[in-house]
């Protein structure tokens, strides 16, 4: 993200001033939205399903509590920040029915929007506001009077002020004081899924794994391949987190940065690449989406075997042992 596109963009929390907005969900990115906004001078409440466990931290945050149709109700702003699996059915039931002309739809990830799982009403806005770190930090960072990056987008713009809305919102959140990038729905939604599944949480759980097994395949103890290949791993990431690879590269010993360059490209090489390519394409196709969709509404069977299966690993086993004797986590 270059100087030329990241910034500000000259926002402001203007126009939330007063503003009715129903944050629906109250999880991870909820938390953090609901009460930024309410600083920032929004009107917020929070809409949650009956029985919600988070009602209770909710109001002791100092915010309103309603039911979903409720809260939907009685705003012009609703946050949609509850688990992709569940918005369809949400929204069809206990949003859709009370959007009223220049109304705006707000969505922290556009996986249901650009899949065309929610098809909002022509009369609304419909924007992104994607912070780039989890809410705890996004609330932290609010606090103490700084903010992290965020990505925005407009998918629809029914009242002609829907970008000047987003940079409003992204401004009561925190995030101009890092820097918004513009971008879409769909680049947002892709980006998203393949650093997931690539990088992020599949290709990092598949390599760091393959590597202990082929350790302990050799003969090495198993406690001496957790270290090597997951332990250390925070170490090098927050290096590379702060200062960028080569920065990283700069701090590990020379026999380190040799080793990275000569061998990191035997381990993912052309067949690696190829796999990127066809897990993009996948994204890009919808056929990702309509696999996890299907999944999760079929009852998650092999989705929940899966669960099982990773967390009887024996990477996990061993772990779990030695991180009992790490009083610092």
């Amino acid at each position: 993200m270059s100087e030329a596109t990241m910034g500000s963009n000259g926002a402001s929390t203007e126009l939330l001033q007063g503003r009715s907005v129903a944050v629906i969900g109250y999880g991870s990115q909820g938390h953090a939205h609901a009460l930024n906004l309410r600083d920032s001078g929004a009107d917020v409440v929070v809409g949650l399903y009956d029985g919600s466990s988070s009602a209770e931290k909710a109001r002791a945050d100092g915010l309103r509590v309603a039911s979903v149709a409720e809260a939907a109700d009685g705003a012009n702003v609703v946050s949609v920040l509850i688990p992709d699996t569940v918005q369809r059915d949400v929204y069809e039931a206990d949003i859709e029915p009370f959007l009223e002309t220049g109304d705006t739809l707000v969505f922290a990830h556009g996986f249901n929007v650009h899949y065309n799982e929610i098809v909002p009403p022509d009369h609304t806005d419909v924007i992104l506001i994607a912070p780039k770190s989890p809410g705890n930090r996004v609330r932290e960072e609010f606090v103490a009077g700084r903010g992290v990056p965020a990505l925005y987008a407009v998918h629809q713009d029914s009242t002609g002020n829907a970008t000047e809305f987003a940079k409003a919102y992204a401004a009561g959140l925190g995030c101009t004081r890092a820097g918004i990038l513009e971008t879409t729905f769909a680049a947002e939604t892709e980006t998203d899924l393949f650093g997931e599944q690539a990088v992020l949480c599949g290709g990092f759980t598949a390599l760091v794994q393959a590597g202990f097994e082929t350790l302990v395949e050799a003969g090495y103890d198993p406690a001496l391949a957790y270290f090597e290949c997951l332990h250390e791993l925070k170490l090098i990431v927050d290096l590379a987190y702060k200062h960028g690879i080569q920065g990283m590269r700069r701090e590990v010993s020379d026999t380190a940065e040799y080793g990275d360059y000569v061998s990191g490209p035997r381990v993912v090489g052309e067949a690696s690449r190829a796999a990127m390519k066809e897990i993009l394409a996948e994204v890009q196709s919808g056929a990702f989406a309509r696999q996890w969709i299907d999944e999760a509404r079929g009852g998650q069977a092999c989705f929940d075997r899966m669960r099982v299966d990773g967390a009887e690993h024996p990477i996990e086993v061993v772990g779990k042992k030695l991180r009992a004797h790490m009083a610092w986590l």
